[in-house]
């Protein structure tokens, strides 16, 4: 098996070849998630990327309060609690750059971008996202892709040192301004368009100009992933669902220039049949997060309402309850986001597609509150008559005895039927993500 940097690093390559393989991209700091992913990595392909964001985990702490050595840290001991491999992880940083400062000067900013962007290198991260993108404050908006470029090849300059002096591989890079923004939508989505191929040849072109002025041209040519918008997205209740015909220009322009992949974010809710398209098409990095978060809260609110079913000691619905009153006495995750009357934003706290509920998870109450469900549950085999009323995308696995039923592992088999159809579509040639 190769190594997890070097089956990146060799995509474009394989694509070139006729083989249509790909990786999906975990990005998610919550730890059933990860040990979920590790579990899927360990019965498939052996080989897990797991990313951290920008504001994420940054060198101040970001919202999970880890730098990124204390990322790292934390998903290898998760990783050490169920005996998978620490070589078989690979680290990535996502939207590397001035966004968590963009509110400072330019200068200011990009400071403490290239802090970060080492930090993240220093400590292992070796799929760098170069992302600077963003005006800060003293910035003309939008940026010049010029600008952008040069700021890119400074934030690959400080990774390329850092990573130099621990020792470790040089990163792989991905480029490109047709991101997201960090954390999703602010809006509901109705439209998206492709990005134009002319569009994406400007973009490698000024990347390659502005790394060779920095003397990086050696690190321009791990640069092999481009971030484009192949049109999908999702929205706070709905999701943009990816067209194959409308990308397919794309997917040609891959094929002739044949160095780089496609990184597509926002892939999450997309079907399977979307998923095998995507990487049909050089789409080769499928970035899934807030789609597993949600896989997660439906387990976790299911459970809620069997431990009320099976304990008189229980109130059903106590885990969202608590969870409500803890957005609304901390709404900082939320309240820029949803709008409308005081019942749609309430629908939206717990069940919409950006699923800013997972900023709460780590909460103290939030734990409490979990901890207290697991509890209640502790050494339960749950009946399947109640994982058919209330996880039943479970309930054949658990009749027919080939999973668990004790409740943590219903809620890691659900944020597993999250991930599988990204396991399928990026399996060489896999015909069965088409199911």
């Amino acid at each position: 098996m190769m190594q997890p940097l070097n089956t990146l690093l060799d995509l474009p390559a394989q694509h070139t070849a006729g083989h249509r393989t790909g990786i999906t991209s975990i990005c998610s700091a919550h730890p059933l998630v990860i040990e979920a992913a590790l579990l899927e990595a360990a019965d498939t392909s052996g080989t897990v990327l797991i990313e951290a964001t920008c504001n994420q985990v940054n060198q101040d702490g970001g919202y999970t309060g880890m730098n990124p050595a204390g990322f790292r840290d934390f998903v290898l001991n998760i990783a050490a609690s169920i005996g998978f491999p620490a070589k078989n992880i690979l680290f990535g940083g996502d939207h590397l750059g001035p966004n968590p400062w963009r509110k400072l000067p330019a200068a200011e900013a990009m400071e403490k971008a290239c802090v970060m962007t080492a930090a993240y290198a220093q400590a292992g991260f070796s799929k760098i996202h170069l992302d600077a993108s963003m005006a800060c404050a003293d910035d003309p908006d939008p940026l010049p892709a010029t600008t952008i470029a040069q700021r890119a090849a400074r934030l690959a300059q400080a990774a390329e040192t850092a990573a130099s002096s621990a020792g470790h591989p040089m990163p792989a890079y991905i480029i490109g301004t047709e991101v997201p923004v960090p954390g999703g939508a602010a809006e509901e989505l109705d439209v998206l368009i492709a990005t134009t191929c002319d569009d994406t040849t400007e973009t490698l072109n000024l990347h390659r100009e502005a790394f060779h002025a920095a003397g990086l041209d050696e690190a321009f040519q791990r640069s092999i992933g481009l971030v484009v918008q192949p049109g999908v997205e999702f929205g706070h209740a709905n999701v943009i669902h990816f067209d194959n015909e409308g990308a397919q220009d794309l997917a040609s322009w891959r094929d002739a220039q044949e160095r780089v992949v496609f990184e597509a974010h926002s892939t999450d809710y997309q079907t399977p049949q979307a998923l095998h398209q995507l990487v049909s098409g050089g789409f080769a990095i499928l970035k899934v997060g807030p789609a597993l978060t949600f896989a997660l809260r439906e387990a976790y609110y299911a459970l809620d309402q069997i431990a009320g079913e099976l304990s008189t000691d229980y109130q059903a619905g106590a885990l969202r309850a608590s969870l409500e009153q803890l957005m609304i006495r901390k709404p900082e995750y939320w309240e820029d986001y949803y709008r409308g009357s005081e019942t749609h934003k309430h629908l939206l706290r717990h069940f919409s597609y950006s699923d800013r509920i997972r900023y709460y998870w780590t909460d103290p109450d939030a734990l409490k509150a979990v901890e207290q469900l697991f509890q209640t549950l502790e050494g339960v085999q749950i009946p399947e008559t109640l994982v058919s009323q209330y996880l039943p995308q479970l309930y054949r696995s658990v009749a027919l005895g080939t999973a668990s039923s004790l409740g943590r592992d219903l809620v890691l088999a659900n944020v597993r039927t999250a991930i599988a159809p990204y396991t399928a579509a990026c399996q060489p040639d896999n015909k069965q993500a088409l199911a």
